[in-house]
């Protein structure tokens, strides 16, 4: 009886943490200076999470950005907790981003995190990022 619990929970947790997987790292606009956040996501009940940047020119404040990434997460069976928030500048012609600046709301996410992040979907890019406010 124990092994087909077991197997049962394995079996859910691989495909939550599959589900994780499919989370895109980085959705940031195109174009321009834009506010950006820092969120972890985390599988509900579970240890699996990860890190995903979020920014857009829409945004007027950093939990705007928050409040479209929670709902979407939690619909996935994911819990997100914001970890910082910052200003990206993206100059897609250059092929340049810079990461810099806080969140009044969130605070300061970890710069070189999300410059991590960033690098892995903008490979050929370069990007910097400071602890400068502007």
């Amino acid at each position: 009886m124990m092994d087909t619990i077991s197997g049962a929970l394995t079996k859910a947790t691989v495909a939550m943490a599959d589900a994780l997987a499919k989370i895109p790292d980085v959705e940031i606009d195109p174009e321009g200076t834009f506010k950006y956040i820092l969120v972890r996501v985390k599988v509900k009940d579970g240890d699996v999470h990860k890190d995903i940047v979020r920014g857009t020119k829409s945004a007027e404040y950093h939990n705007h950005i928050f409040e479209k990434v929670n709902p979407a997460m939690e619909a996935l069976g994911m819990e997100c907790k914001c970890l910082g928030g910052g200003k990206i500048e993206h100059n897609s012609q250059e092929k340049k981003l810079r990461v810099f600046g806080e969140s009044t709301a969130f605070g300061k996410a970890d710069h070189s995190v999300s410059v991590e992040k960033l690098k892995t979907a903008f490979s050929n890019y370069e990007i910097t990022w400071s602890d400068d406010k502007k």
